[in-house]
């Protein structure tokens, strides 16, 4: 069996300005001034404590939990309120398809995401169930610690040689480094190509319709038609 991990934020879905929101949200509720777009994208992919840690000096720290919880709280009453369904990227819900449709492949996250934020994106997606294993902020450390990919090897007992972890930050590519497998970057999220190339990843890619043949190299598969993706728009792109 092979293994495939995707990150959520900047692979999967657009989350940029949902994200955006929170930080301004938790730079507010402390009295700081929220960092300008090109810095607050700079820290997707951390966990959340994490991420508020760089944004701010280190004799700030104290203000990290307020922060935090000012971010989670309008997370969660948009989410209520029917807001903020980010969406997937153009290709993602058809690249899905093509990689589920083998039977010798498993789909996983790992995200700095809290799992809740997780389970919406599947929900609002019609993603459930499509990912047998799912690791975030919540039961591992920061990326780009390695044990969201070990714990997600272990949960699937896929070896290191037959996983590739898929994301748009250099955190993503660490991690997968640090854990031992190889990693696939995607341009089209938050940090760009020259940032992602200094964590050697195994290939960069400019589109979804471009990652079958790039995991089908790395994994040696027979390309095919049977792996080709389909041309027609992803729909859920535009929700």
């Amino acid at each position: 069996m092979y293994l495939v991990i995707f990150d959520c934020d900047g692979t999967l879905v657009d989350s940029q300005d949902t994200i955006l929101r929170g930080l301004a949200a938790g730079f507010a509720a402390v009295g700081l001034p929220a960092p300008d777009r090109e810095r607050g994208l700079s820290i997707v992919g951390l966990s959340l404590e994490v991420a508020f840690r760089r944004l701010i000096p280190q004799e700030q720290a104290d203000l990290v939990p307020a922060m935090a919880d000012a971010y989670r709280r309008t997370q969660v009453s948009r989410r209520e309120a029917g807001l903020d369904n980010d969406p997937l990227y153009p290709g993602a819900r058809a690249a899905l398809d093509a990689l589920s449709a083998r039977d010798d492949v498993l789909l996983g996250i790992a995200t700095g995401k809290a799992l809740r934020g997780v389970r919406h994106l599947q929900k609002v997606h019609g993603l459930e169930g499509r990912f047998v294993t799912i690791q975030t902020a919540d039961s591992a450390p920061s990326k780009p610690n390695p044990a969201m990919i070990e714990q997600a090897m272990a949960e699937t007992g896929v070896d290191p040689a037959k996983t590739v972890m898929v994301g748009d930050t250099t955190y993503d590519l660490d991690m997968a480094r640090a854990a031992g497998v190889a990693a696939i970057g995607v341009t089209w999220g938050y940090h760009d190509r020259v940032r992602l190339t200094t964590s050697r990843p195994f290939r960069l890619i400019d589109g979804f319709d471009q990652l079958l043949p790039a995991i089908s190299d790395l994994f040696g598969w027979e390309r095919s038609l049977s792996h080709a993706l389909p041309d027609a728009p992803d729909a859920a792109a535009a929700t």
